[in-house]
Order: C-alpha cells, then sequence, then structure tokens
C-alpha cells in the first residue's frame, strides 16, 4: 500500500512538473480561443439572420431562403396552434399527460423531476466503488439504460402527442350531429360549432377528440338526464357549482351563445 502511494506520488510529481515546463495559462491562451469561437458563432447568426431579412422580402407568400417574414402578430387566443416546449422537455410535456389535474399533477410536475435530480446529486456519493469496468457494473448499467429507454420512450411520445386544433374539430361537428343524432336541431348545431372553436376541447374530450386536462370530464353522453337550462347555468357560472378551474364565459360570450352551447351539450346523450 505505501509503495502505491509512493508511486501515485511520484507520478502527480511528475505531471506537475511537465505542466510547468510546457503548459500554457488559461489567460490569455485559452481565453483567446474560446473569444475567437465565440465571435464566429455570433457571426454565424447575424449571417442568417441578416439572409433570413434580406431573402424573404415584405410578401409573405414568398419565403426567402430561411423562411418568411412574420406576415401578423401572435394571437395569444388562438385555438388554431397549440404551443409545445422545446423537444428537451418533451419527455416531461407527456409526464403531465400520464398525471392528471389535480390529483396527481403535481408528481409530473414537481415529484418525479426532485427525486431524480436528487439521485444525480447523490450518486457520486452513494457510489463509491473504484470498478469502472462495464461487465462488473451491472446494476449501474441496468438502471442507466433504463432512464435512457424511459426518457427516450416520454419524449417519443411527448413529440408525437396530438393536440386538439380549432380548425380540425370544426371539421368533425357533422360527424358528432350524426352520431349524437342532432343533425336537424339548429341552435345544437351553432353550439357544437362554438363548442369546436373556442377552445373547449383543450381540456374536454368529445367523441375521442380533445386535450382531457386539468381533469375536465369527457362530454361525449353529459345531456343524459340534465336540461339545456341546467347548462345554461354552469357555463354562465361554474364557481356556483364548486368550478374554479373552469372560466366564467358568462363574461365572455352572449346569452344567446350561451344557449347555442347549453343545447349542444343537453343533445349530447351518447353515440347511438
Amino acid at each position: 500500500m505505501s509503495r502505491e502511494l509512493d508511486e501515485r506520488r511520484a507520478q502527480h510529481q511528475r505531471y506537475k512538473e511537465d505542466v510547468k515546463e510546457r503548459g500554457k495559462p488559461f489567460y490569455p491562451y485559452a481565453m483567446f480561443h474560446d473569444t475567437v469561437m465565440s465571435l464566429v458563432v455570433v457571426g454565424v447568426i447575424i449571417g442568417l439572420a441578416v439572409i433570413w431579412k434580406v431573402t424573404a422580402g415584405e410578401d409573405p407568400n414568398k419565403p426567402g431562403l430561411l423562411g418568411p417574414l412574420y406576415a401578423e402578430p401572435a394571437d395569444p387566443g388562438t385555438t388554431n396552434f397549440v404551443p409545445r416546449p422545446d423537444w428537451y422537455f418533451y419527455f416531461l410535456f407527456y409526464l403531465l399527460r400520464i398525471f392528471k389535474w389535480p390529483d396527481t399533477v403535481i408528481l409530473g410536475t414537481v415529484g418525479i423531476p426532485t427525486v431524480a435530480l436528487v439521485l444525480l446529486l447523490a450518486l457520486p456519493f452513494l457510489d463509491r466503488r473504484r470498478e469502472r469496468r462495464v461487465l462488473r457494473r451491472p446494476v449501474a448499467v441496468v438502471a442507466a439504460i433504463l432512464t435512457v429507454l424511459s426518457m427516450g420512450v416520454l419524449t417519443f411520445k411527448g413529440a408525437t402527442a396530438r393536440e386538439s386544433l380549432g380548425s380540425e374539430t370544426l371539421a368533425a361537428v357533422p360527424t358528432w350531429a350524426k352520431r349524437q343524432g342532432f343533425e336537424n336541431n339548429k341552435q345544437a348545431l351553432a353550439g357544437a360549432r362554438l363548442f369546436a372553436t373556442v377552445g373547449c376541447e383543450n381540456c374536454h374530450t368529445y367523441l375521442g377528440t380533445g386535450g382531457s386536462n386539468f381533469g375536465a370530464p369527457d362530454l361525449s353522453a353529459i345531456g343524459k338526464g340534465q336540461q339545456a337550462s341546467f347548462f345554461a347555468q354552469y357555463v354562465s357560472n361554474p364557481r356556483k357549482f364548486s368550478n374554479n378551474i373552469m372560466p366564467i364565459y358568462g363574461q365572455t360570450y352572449s346569452k344567446a351563445q350561451i344557449a347555442q352551447i347549453a343545447a349542444f351539450l343537453a343533445a349530447s346523450k351518447g353515440p347511438h
């Protein structure tokens, strides 16, 4: 043991002498290289921005080499676009589909990421073995493979998950009417079109489409045992029914629009 310690000390001393003889300090040598590379990256970004601006022109129908200019400001109230996180957050994005609001969503947003981070930080203190050969570390190898596979699957599922778009949902209204049997109910048809375009399916599901977020129920058969008057009151002010998540649509839409949505919900008694 003493001999090994002496050899390590001698090796470390030779390393220090070699660094002192042939090594170069971080400043200014390495810093100069970092600065030059940073300037190159910034220059490339500026060049791409200039090419995008110059080649695109003002006509949004004639994109340039790197795509068109923005034709109009972003609309935060649109239902034809579903915002998504960057790709490296897709696995967390999909966890929100597994853990539903409000009972278990805390596990997907705080619980699992926190536990994973704590385990990662504690790993150097928990595993102090000197053995580094892969075949002699089966537990670590299996844990790493399972972690990579699980994150890969969640990332893929998050990347390919479909959301309810207003433009796509509106095209499904005739099918809804036929399956639910309200083709000849003009009030219910108008309510179905309104339901499809104002973003209700960001939280609710209806005949297989929708988001099912925040624990919102499937409305495919919501009309069984209820009248349109009940739905009109509920949609106008969900707070009266102890629903503190759903917006108060009575402050946003007219009584006529509320009546149309109520007629649609009352006619939704399940597919025939």
